[in-house]
């Protein structure tokens, strides 16, 4: 096996929670991109974003990405890693993108902290105006696209047979 996973989506489309499982059934190792970030900055996503503004955020999630040196790892990013074309291309380089594609009304679902959560976006901008921006950020860098819907180990089996056969384990 060789390689990373990459999960991009939206936030609450679950990539933390596929991610751990994904990780598990590959034998790979685990990173949370958000995790990684608010070590580096002492302080949770919403501080960092109340602090230094949605852009700042951006550019240190970058930084974040573009320092990762992993293999065999699925890695969770952030949903605004994909604003940074150079970390995407970075990702891309060792990885397999995977996108965990969410419609907008289980998102509503699942957000019920859209203001506080620490999401990199503009502040005037509501989740549908984001969902619009980021859905065709997240298609463009996708290698494969898999719906966030079914329960979590559906998701998981998904990705496992859409990943090409060099980062699958041996039976």
């Amino acid at each position: 096996m060789t390689g990373n996973v990459v999960l991009i989506g939206m936030p609450g489309a679950g990539k933390s929670t596929i991610g751990v499982l994904l990780a598990k059934r590959l034998g790979y190792d685990f990173v949370d991109t958000d995790v990684l970030i608010q070590i580096r900055e002492g302080q949770i996503l919403q501080d960092t974003l109340d602090a230094y503004g949605y852009l700042a955020l951006r550019a240190i999630e970058e930084e974040v990405l573009l320092s990762l040196h992993a293999s065999r790892t699925v890695i969770a990013t952030g949903g605004s890693a994909v604003y940074s074309d150079k970390a995407m291309q970075y990702l891309a380089k060792d990885g397999t993108i995977v996108y965990l594609a969410a419609d907008l009304d289980d998102l509503r679902g699942r957000i019920h902290d859209y203001e506080s959560r620490g999401i990199a976006r503009r502040p005037d901008q509501d989740l549908s105006d984001l969902y619009a921006e980021r859905t065709r950020l997240y298609g463009k860098y996708a290698e494969i696209t898999v719906a966030a819907a079914p329960p979590p180990e559906e998701v998981v089996a998904a990705i496992e047979k859409a990943l090409p056969a060099d980062q699958m384990p041996a039976t």
